[in-house]
């Protein structure tokens, strides 16, 4: 929800009498009354908004108010009162007690004009502006220490009144200075410093409607296409402000009163509520930057004009007073904006129930598979297998089922003398880092000195046989027929690289 506070409805000169102002949270509302009297005297009257059902209470004192008295509701249910006295304004407190009306007097400013702002985010404090010939003067009405507070002078004369955040920090004014109109913004925790906040030209003039602290959408009006026209554009972006035709009626004018909350950085699916006023009366209108057109709808009996707020869910709350019911609120639900059909999802069929797994049982050892003709491989310096599938030393002798005997086979042919190898040329390039010394490895990255890499899995090539491996045996037995190819391809191997270990074999004779 967002209250707007036009110039038009800020004149201090001018009636504020039947304007219904709305609590920053929307729970309560306050304005003037009229009595039924032959004087038709004036008196505030407070709306209760978050119960089931709106409802009216009178909070009359012992004379009757001005038509130029401003009303600002709080959230705790107590009204701020702004009365004209001789040369200076009171600020009072109003609020329900028993059968009566009990006030509180906050103090007085010295000023010939004072405004007051709409209602500051956390709705405890009030703000007014007390404009003069070459400055305004902000003021903190409610909320200070010691009543009505000086918070800064702000060169030029200032207008208007936006919030731009949900913690009542950045509040936008319309400055006019040196015969032009351009919005700035007041930081209020820094002591009142301004900067310029709208300025599409530097001879335009500039003035903010409307701001949306949620998704950042700002309603403004200005005249640098040639002449006054409504636009929007969003807090902070680089994208220029739009003047939508749409936002461009024939004989009438557009008033935006509320912005739809919650849009949380979506600032073209903000719904804006309008005031369209002509000369045949008075509806309502509400467009969306996204859908670029503007909806109209005729407005309910007895709508206090200009007042009305957005829910998060999208719908349109519009106060109004009538003789049969002086206390009442319309809610109208706005279409959204359409959205993309999507395609059903095919069911997808139940999975019947998996039956868990039961506890697995001990490992069992496997005594491994031998083959006819296969003889045990042996080690030098071990009379027994190696290797975990060994028996284990305490066991018993192992029994193992009759075989046939192996019959010896006949000695391989001795295999032709491979031819040396030719030496293999040199990469050019000088070696660098820890490479070029071993000789071989991964080369870490120069930019990375501890890059955490795993070292290559193959062996680089050495001179003399590791001393941690056995040497070859001088005498090998025969190797079975379907061996002698692999045993032939790792002798070539072994020329190329050197001594290799094969495990689970012999080796075979080069």
């Amino acid at each position: 929800m967002t209250i707007c506070a036009t110039e038009d409805t800020m004149t201090p000169a001018g009636p504020l009498a039947g304007r219904l102002t709305i609590a920053a949270d929307g729970s309560y509302a306050a304005r003037l009354a009229r009595h039924d009297d032959a004087a038709g005297s004036w008196f505030p009257e407070r709306w209760t908004l978050s119960g089931p059902e709106p409802y009216a209470v009178p909070l009359q004192g012992t004379q009757p108010e001005e038509p130029d008295s401003a009303l600002l509701p709080l959230t705790d249910g107590r009204v701020l009162i702004l009365r004209r006295v001789a040369d200076r304004f009171a600020v009072s407190l109003l609020y329900p007690a028993g059968p009566g009306t009990g006030e509180l007097l906050l103090g007085a400013v010295a000023t010939p004009r004072l405004t007051l702002l709409p209602p500051a985010p956390g709705g405890t404090l009030a703000y007014a502006l007390a404009p003069e010939a070459d400055h305004t003067t902000l003021w903190r009405v409610h909320g200070g220490a010691n009543g009505p507070e000086r918070v800064t002078r702000i060169p030029g004369r200032c207008t208007g009144g936006a919030w731009l955040d949900r913690g009542g920090r950045l509040l936008a004014l319309d400055r006019e200075l040196d015969g032009r109109t351009k919005t700035v913004v007041v930081d209020l925790e820094r002591g009142g410093e301004t900067a310029l906040l709208l300025q599409i030209t530097e001879e335009s003039n500039d003035r903010l409607l409307l701001a949306d602290p949620d998704s950042g959408l700002l309603l403004l009006r200005s005249d640098a296409p040639g002449y006054d026209r409504l636009g929007w554009g969003v807090l902070g972006s680089s994208l220029p402000v739009r003047f939508p035709e749409c936002l461009r009626p024939t004989g009438g004018t557009l008033t935006p009163f509320a912005v739809q909350p919650g849009q949380m950085l979506a600032p073209e699916s903000c719904a804006v509520a309008f005031r369209m006023t002509a000369t045949s009366g008075t509806w309502l209108g509400v467009w969306r930057p996204s859908e670029r057109q503007l909806r109209q709808y005729p407005a309910p009996e007895g709508w206090l004009p200009g007042t009305g707020l957005w829910t998060a869910d999208g719908e349109l709350l519009l106060p109004y007073a009538t003789e049969a019911e002086p206390c009442g609120v319309a809610r109208m639900g706005v279409p959204g904006v359409p959205r993309e059909v999507v395609e059903p999802v095919e069911r997808v069929r139940a999975v019947g129930a998996v039956r868990p797994m039961g506890p697995m049982g001990p490992v069992r050892q496997v005594e491994p598979l031998r083959t006819a003709g296969q003889v045990e491989p042996t080690w030098a310096g071990a009379g027994r297998p190696m290797g975990p599938m060994g028996p284990h030393p305490s066991a018993g002798p192992e029994q193992r089922p009759a075989q046939p005997p192996v019959e010896p086979l006949e000695p391989l042919e001795p295999l032709e003398p491979l031819e040396p190898l030719e030496p293999l040329e040199a990469v050019e390039g000088p070696p660098s880092g820890e490479a070029a010394e071993s000789g071989g490895g991964i080369v870490p990255d120069a930019g990375d000195a501890d890059n955490r890499s795993t070292a290559s899995a193959q062996p680089s090539a050495t001179d003399a046989e590791p001393q941690h491996i056995p040497g070859h045996p001088q005498m090998c037995r025969p190797v079975p027929l379907q061996e002698a190819p692999l045993a032939a391809r790792q002798t070539r191997w072994s020329v190329i690289s050197g001594p290799v270990r094969i495990s689970g074999g012999g080796c075979a004779a080069g």
